[in-house]
């Protein structure tokens, strides 16, 4: 095995450069539940702006910021309607259920991602079917191979959920890669959702962290409910600054992530019978006919290759 493995399972383990370490060695700190942390506040106050939303708050993980989002735009008893294969039904934990009380109402995808007209076949048409509260949408969509929902999609998809009287929250932990693929801005896509939420340790290199968005008044009901999920954190400043500096300093980089999978993807499209699906931005699928996906795991692993 390779004395320097290459790890391309996620872009999850990147880790801290290291001006990033030195930069959340120094930042300023306070206490955020007591009275406030500087740094978490200054990071809180950027991603607000960048999404278009009256405030944002600094969570430790992204499926907190997403429970926190349903929890508060739901009522106990009630249906979300959410993609078949997106984070949240998917590796959350079945969380929406034991947290909130709802139900989730699978959205069945014609394609490699949701569209107007599949939410529509979701909405039930008998009268007494549960309530519908909540869509959540995943862009971009991790199982379908970081693939993009396009800003035309995403206005459609606004359109159903507001005459089916649904309010829409966005799974945008990799809204960054969405937003370099297309050069549509964040806030576009974030003004298709009521709360939208970003994740700073995929693709921007920090360690740890996500923000939800949104008004400012469900913002100020989240800091209680992220404080009930366990997210209420001291001198967080120390890890919003990992953030701040990726936001600063790495966002600008993603372009080359997207070129760096596409590059990768045409070298091993074909070899071995692989088939694959160009892609959109940093996630490559690769469908492989014989050996197993495990045997080229392992064999990879050996050669100094992580994949999953």
């Amino acid at each position: 095995m390779s004395e320097h493995p290459i790890d391309l399972r996620s872009d999850t383990v990147t880790q801290p450069t290291a001006a990033m370490r030195r930069a959340m060695a120094d930042a300023e700190v306070g206490d955020d539940v007591l009275d406030g942390d500087p740094t978490t506040r200054r990071l809180e106050a950027i991603v607000a702006e960048m999404l278009g939303k009256e405030r944002a708050l600094f969570f430790p993980t992204g499926t907190m910021a997403n429970q926190a989002a349903i929890w508060l735009l739901t009522r106990p008893g009630t249906d979300i309607l959410v993609d078949g294969d997106a984070h949240i039904v998917t590796s959350e934990m079945s969380a929406a259920a034991a947290f909130s009380g709802v139900q989730v109402r699978v959205v069945r995808a014609a394609g490699r991602v949701m569209h107007a007209d599949d939410v529509i076949a979701a909405l039930p048409t008998a009268g007494d079917a549960p309530e519908q509260v909540l869509l959540c949408i995943e862009n971009t969509h991790n199982s379908a191979g970081g693939a993009v929902t396009t800003i035309d999609a995403m206005r459609a998809m606004r359109n159903v959920a507001t005459r089916a009287g649904l309010a829409v929250h966005l799974d945008g932990a990799r809204l960054w890669n969405a937003a370099a693929a297309t050069g549509t801005a964040l806030a576009d896509f974030a003004s298709c959702a009521d709360t939208v939420m970003v994740s700073f340790s995929k693709g921007l290199g920090a360690p740890v962290g996500a923000a939800l968005a949104g008004p400012a008044d469900v913002i100020e009901r989240a800091v209680r409910v992220r404080r009930r999920l366990g997210g209420g954190m001291r001198q967080s400043g120390i890890i919003a600054a990992g953030a701040l500096y990726g936001l600063q300093h790495h966002l600008e980089r993603l372009p080359e992530d997207h070129e760096t999978a596409r590059a990768f993807a045409r070298a091993v499209d074909g070899a071995g019978g692989a088939t694959l699906v160009p892609p959109d931005t940093n996630i490559v699928m690769i469908d492989l006919p014989t050996p197993s996906a495990s045997q080229v795991v392992a064999r990879a692993k050996a050669q100094g290759l992580r994949v999953s």
